[in-house]
C-alpha cells in the first residue's frame, strides 16, 4: 500500500523524505515539481509538495462589479493569474500520484493557514474527504520521525474550518469594500481602484488616531532643577524632588533657597536590592520586536528569515504565539548540541551543570506550537541577518534557563537648606542571566563611591532646566505590531504583512511612522460613511468567534452569515451616498497628490514646482506653464519630497531623494555651486580642459571602458563610459576622486570571446 504524503514547500517536502527514508531517496520529477519515492519500515511512501496555496477563493458566478457579493468558490490559482501559471504543475503531479496511493496524509505547516492548504489540496486534488496529518514544529530528523509515528488520523477540522472562515471574511470585506469605493469615485465622475480590508482599516485607524494625538498636542512649559555636586572627587548628579515642577513660582522659590550654598548634606541613603527575572522565550511578536529594536530588521523580513532558519532544521516554526517551553523538548540534548557549536559551547556547557533546567515560561500559550527556540543543529552558511537574528533566539533560549539576576537601586537624598535633591543610581551585582543575553542587553549601569549619612557633598552648580510636555512617541515597527496583538488586530501570521501593506499603498511612511495626508483622508471618509468599516471591536470580535471556530465552539456558517448580514445593511446604506463619498474621495486624492508632488516655490515666478510626468520620465515643472517655463531634472526612480529648506547659496528648492539609507538632500537647481566639487587641487588641472587626472583611466572593473566625467542630480562623479553595460562610478569629494573605492551598480565580466570576436 503506497502512502502520499504532501507537505507545503518543496524544501520541507526533502527535509520529511529524507528523514522517513530507511536507506537510498529516490528523487523523481513531473514538469517543474519534485517528488520523492521511499521505504519507511518496508512501507511505499510517495513525499510531495505544495508551493503554498494552490487554490483561492474566487466570485462563483461574475457580473461586472456588482456589490454585495456573497457567492464565491475555491478555484486553482492558476485558472485566474498567470503570474500563478507554475501552481498547475504541482497540482497535476499530486493528481498524478494520487491514483497510486491509498493513503494520504497531509504535513503542511501545523497552524491554520497550513491546514487550509492540506484540506484543499485533499478534497480538490486528490478527491478524498480527510487524511492523516503530521504535527512538527521543526524539522530535525528526530522530530519529524516521531511526528509520523504518531501522527493523527485525522485533518485538524478546528483549524481548517478557522482558516476557511478567516479566508472567507476577508473575501468578502476585501472584495465588496474595495469595490464600493471604487464604485462611488465612478459615480463621481472619475476612476480609480481603491481597496480596503478588514484588519487594514482598524489597524490603519489606530495610527491615524496617534498621528491626531500628535498633532492636536499643545505643549505645556514645566522646570527641572539639577544638582552638580562632588564627592571626594567623583561625580554626582542629583535632580529636585519634585522632579516636573509646573509653577514657575515655585522654581523660582527654590532657586532663591539654594542660592550661593557650597555644600549639600547626606541626609539618607536608600540601598534597595531586586532580583531581575531573566526574559521568556520568543513567541513570533517578541522576536520580530526585539529584531527590529537592536538591529533595524523589519518585521516582515524578520518572519522571512525565522521562516529560513525553520526551513534549514536550525530552529523550530516561528509563527507561533507561546511564550512557553515544554520539557519534552530535550533541554538538554539541545543545550549539548549548542556546545559543539564554538559561539556557544562556554555558556551551553554552563547551564548544563545546573542540577534543573527550568526555563522562565511567559503567559502566552499556542495550541499548535512552543515558543521559539533554537534545534541546536548546526547551521552551514548563514547570510549576516540570518546570523543575527539565529544568534539572537539561541542567546534568548540560554537566558530563560539562567537565575535571575540581581541588581541594587541606590537614592541619596540631599538637603540644601531644607530642599531635597535625590541622586539615583542602579547597578548589577550578579549578572547571571545577563552574561548568556549579551551584547542584547541594553542597562544602564550607574554606581556610586561608598558614602554614609551626614557627610556632604560640595556644590559646584545648582540650575533649572526649561523643558516642555512632549506629544505621544510615534509607533514604531515594533510597537505597532505589540499593539496590534494587544488589541487582537489580525494574526501572529498576518501582521506584519498588514503594516507592510500600509506602506506600500501610501497610508504612512517613515521609521517613526507618521501618516501619510492620503491616510488620514481616508481614514476621515470611512469614518463619516461608514465607521464600523474601522471598528477595531467588531474586526477583534470576529478574531474571537475564530478562535471558538477553532477550538469547537463556534459554527463556520453562523459567523459568516453575521458577516453577510453586517455588510449587506453597511453597503445598502454606502451606495446611497455613493456620489457624495466619491466626490470627497476624489478631492482627497487630489489634494494628497498635489501635496506629495509638490517640490517648494517657483524661484522665478513664485507659482508652485510640481513633480510631473511625461514622455522621457518624471522632471518637476512650474504649475504656471506656458506663462513660467521653469523646469528642473530630477531622478528617474526613487521618492522625492520637499524638505521645506532653500539652497543657501541659489535659493532653490532642496528636495530629498531615495529612502532609507539611501536617502539624500539636494538642492533641485544642477547648475548650483553646490552640486560642483570643491576647486581642485592645481596638480589636478591638466591639460586638453581635464579636471582630475583620473580622467581618461581604464576602468577598473570592465577593463574596456574609459572613466569620464559626468554630472548627476547630486553633482559631479567620474563614471565608466560603457554604461549601461558597465555603472562603474567614483565620487568626486572636495576635489579628489575616490578611485581606492569604486562604487560598482552590476557585476562586469572581463572581455568575453563574443566581444573579442566583434572587435
Amino acid at each position: 500500500m503506497v502512502e502520499l504524503i504532501i507537505t507545503e514547500k518543496p524544501s520541507s517536502a526533502k527535509k520529511i523524505a529524507s528523514a522517513l527514508a530507511d536507506n537510498k531517496l529516490s528523487q523523481k520529477k513531473n514538469r517543474q515539481c519534485t517528488y520523492y519515492e521511499l521505504k519507511h519500515n518496508n512501507k511505499d511512501i510517495i513525499v510531495t509538495s505544495a508551493v503554498g496555496h494552490l487554490y483561492g477563493l474566487v466570485e462563483e458566478n461574475k457580473k461586472g462589479w456588482g456589490y454585495p457579493v456573497f457567492d464565491i468558490k475555491w478555484e486553482a490559482t492558476y485558472k485566474n493569474s498567470k503570474e500563478l501559471n507554475y501552481t498547475k504543475d504541482y497540482i497535476d503531479t499530486i493528481s498524478k500520484l494520487t491514483k497510486q496511493a491509498k493513503e494520504f496524509t497531509i504535513a503542511c505547516d501545523y497552524d491554520v493557514e497550513g491546514e487550509v492548504i492540506g484540506l484543499n489540496v485533499i478534497r480538490f486534488a486528490c478527491k478524498k474527504k480527510d487524511a492523516h496529518r503530521m504535527k512538527f514544529s521543526t524539522l530535525t530528523k528526530e522530530d519529524l520521525i516521531k511526528s509520523y509515528e504518531t501522527k493523527s488520523k485525522h485533518i485538524d477540522w478546528g483549524q481548517a474550518n478557522a482558516g476557511e472562515t478567516r479566508h472567507k471574511l476577508d473575501w468578502y470585506y476585501g472584495i465588496n469594500l474595495s469595490r464600493a469605493l471604487t464604485s462611488s469615485v465612478k459615480a463621481a465622475g472619475s476612476f480609480k481602484v481603491m481597496s480596503a480590508g478588514r484588519v487594514q482599516g482598524p489597524a490603519l485607524k489606530l495610527l491615524v488616531d496617534r498621528e491626531r494625538e500628535i498633532q492636536a498636542f499643545k505643549p505645556e512649559p514645566f522646570w527641572q532643577i539639577s544638582l552638580d555636586g562632588d564627592y571626594k572627587k567623583e561625580a554626582i548628579e542629583a535632580w529636585h524632588k519634585e522632579d516636573k515642577i509646573f509653577d514657575k513660582k515655585r522654581v523660582t522659590e527654590i532657586l532663591s533657597k539654594v542660592k550661593n550654598k557650597k555644600e549639600a548634606k547626606i541626609k539618607e541613603i536608600k540601598r534597595n536590592k531586586r532580583n531581575q527575572a531573566p526574559p521568556t522565550p520568543f513567541n513570533l511578536t517578541d522576536l520580530q520586536s526585539e529584531s527590529y529594536a537592536l538591529f533595524k530588521i523589519t518585521p516582515k523580513e524578520t518572519l522571512e528569515i525565522a521562516q529560513s532558519l525553520y526551513l534549514a532544521g536550525i530552529t523550530s516554526y516561528p509563527r507561533t504565539s507561546s511564550q512557553q517551553l515544554d520539557p519534552k523538548l530535550g533541554f538538554q540534548k539541545i543545550l549539548s548540541d549548542l556546545s559543539k557549536q564554538p559561539h556557544y559551547k562556554i555558556l551551553a556547557q554552563q547551564l548544563l551543570k545546573e542540577k534543573e533546567l527550568k526555563p522562565n515560561n511567559g503567559n502566552k500559550s499556542d495550541p499548535a506550537h512552543p515558543a521559539i527556540y533554537p534545534t541546536g543543529q548546526v547551521p552551514k552558511t548563514l547570510k549576516p541577518r540570518e546570523h543575527k537574528v539565529y544568534d539572537l533566539v539561541v542567546k534568548r533560549f540560554m537566558a530563560t534557563f539562567s537565575k535571575p539576576a540581581i541588581r541594587e537601586t541606590m537614592n541619596i537624598h540631599l538637603d540644601v537648606n531644607n530642599e531635597e535633591f535625590i541622586a539615583k543610581g542602579t547597578r548589577t551585582l550578579e549578572e547571571n542571566w545577563h552574561v548568556f543575553y549579551k551584547p542584547y542587553l541594553k542597562l544602564e549601569e550607574k554606581s556610586f563611591p561608598n558614602m554614609k549619612g551626614g557627610e556632604s557633598i560640595i556644590i559646584k552648580k545648582i540650575q533649572k532646566h526649561d523643558k516642555e510636555t512632549q506629544p505621544p512617541n510615534r509607533y514604531n515597527q515594533s510597537s505597532i505590531i505589540k499593539e496590534l496583538e494587544k488589541r487582537n488586530l489580525g494574526t501572529k501570521a498576518t501582521r506584519a504583512d498588514i503594516l507592510d501593506r500600509l506602506f506600500q499603498r501610501g497610508y504612512i511612511e517613515g521609521v517613526q511612522i507618521t501618516v501619510s495626508e492620503l491616510g488620514i483622508e481616508t481614514i476621515k471618509i470611512l469614518e463619516k460613511y461608514a465607521h464600523t468599516i474601522v471598528d477595531e471591536k467588531l474586526t477583534a470580535d470576529f478574531e474571537d468567534d475564530m478562535e471558538k471556530i477553532r477550538e469547537g465552539k463556534e459554527k463556520q456558517e453562523k459567523v459568516l452569515e453575521k458577516a453577510k448580514k453586517f455588510l449587506t445593511h453597511l453597503l445598502a446604506d454606502f451606495k446611497k451616498k455613493e456620489k457624495e463619498i466619491g466626490k470627497e474621495i476624489i478631492k482627497s486624492i487630489k489634494e494628497t497628490w498635489d501635496n506629495i508632488n509638490y517640490m517648494g516655490p517657483c524661484p522665478k515666478c513664485k507659482g508652485r514646482l510640481m513633480l510631473k510626468r511625461g514622455k522621457f520620465g518624471r522632471f518637476v515643472a512650474c504649475d504656471k506653464y506656458p506663462k513660467c517655463k521653469v523646469t528642473f531634472h530630477v531622478p528617474k526612480m526613487g521618492k522625492l519630497k520637499y524638505t521645506e529648506k532653500q539652497c543657501e547659496i541659489c535659493n532653490h528648492p532642496i528636495i530629498e531623494a531615495g529612502t532609507g539609507r539611501n536617502k539624500r538632500a539636494s538642492c533641485i537647481n544642477q547648475e548650483c555651486s553646490s552640486k560642483h566639487s570643491k576647486e581642485a587641487p592645481k596638480e589636478h588641472a591638466l591639460k586638453n580642459g581635464s579636471t582630475y587626472k583620473e580622467e581618461g583611466m581604464t576602468c577598473p572593473t570592465c577593463k574596456e571602458g574609459k572613466m569620464v566625467l559626468r554630472k548627476s542630480f547630486y553633482g559631479e562623479f567620474l563614471g565608466c563610459n560603457n554604461y549601461p553595460k558597465c555603472q562603474t562610478m567614483m565620487k568626486i569629494v572636495h576635489g579628489k576622486v575616490d578611485k581606492e573605492n569604486p562604487i560598482v551598480k552590476n557585476n562586469v565580466k572581463k572581455k568575453s570571446d563574443e566581444t573579442k570576436n566583434k572587435k
